[in-house]
């Protein structure tokens, strides 16, 4: 396995890339063609900066890239058409993200690890849910969405939530991702409605990522997370 690993860092090294996440991208453009000349992209949990590489390429100096991640962004290096800004996503109105709708967002994040591996998938589809909330002012009708989350117990019910809202949704795990890493990347294409924020996303920001009321046996208590780390 730490062969595979060295791999993909040496390919991200030799080509320019900031990380290795850049080949999960690629890989899902690959298979779904999601990026195009043009295109106003959003990604959000973007530090430091491989997936928003990998978009601004693909939408060329006519198209837009926004980037924003918890950490600030190293701009060095980055193409006119990218903004980069440092601040937490569910803070953020369009008109702040420069107030035209997106063709595509994109979502890497993740909480930080507790060790916790039930708590952290908790933490982990909060985010995702916390995305969705979002979609109804961010993405146009007829954009699409991919987004990271650790496969659990919550997954399917954010799996049949991203069906409600889009025409075609399937989950994804690039070659590039650790075997035995629990990311699932999830691919919605064609936003048919407006997402509305689910019941757990009306919970107190006192806890940012709350676990689901309802957890299967054993999963332990959450602490508080990160988004944005790859």
């Amino acid at each position: 396995m730490k062969e595979v690993q060295d791999h993909w860092f040496r390919e991200a090294k030799a080509k320019g890339y900031r990380s290795r996440a850049a080949f999960k991208l690629l890989e899902i453009d690959r298979k779904r063609r999601l990026l195009r000349r043009g295109m106003q992209v959003l990604d959000v949990g973007a530090a430091p900066g491989s997936w928003v590489q990998v978009a601004a390429a693909a939408v060329g100096p006519k198209g837009r890239v926004v980037g924003v991640d918890l950490k600030t962004i190293d701009h060095a290096g980055m193409p006119d058409q990218v903004a980069l800004i440092a601040a937490d996503m569910r803070d953020l109105s369009l008109a702040e993200l420069g107030g035209c709708p997106f063709d595509l967002v994109l979502s890497d994040m993740a909480p930080d690890t507790t060790g916790d591996r039930g708590g952290d998938q908790a933490r982990s589809a909060r985010l995702c849910h916390d995305l969705l909330d979002r979609l109804g002012e961010w993405l146009r009708p007829g954009g699409n969405l991919v987004f990271k989350v650790f496969e659990g117990g919550d997954y399917p019910e954010l799996l049949q939530r991203t069906r409600s809202l889009f025409a075609k949704v399937k989950g994804f795990k690039p070659p590039a991702s650790r075997a035995e890493s629990v990311e699932m990347y999830v691919i919605a294409e064609d936003c048919q409605s407006t997402p509305k924020a689910s019941e757990s996303s009306m919970e107190s920001r006192d806890s940012p990522f709350p676990i689901a009321k309802e957890r299967p046996r054993g999963w332990g208590a959450a602490g508080p997370g990160r988004p944005g780390r790859r």
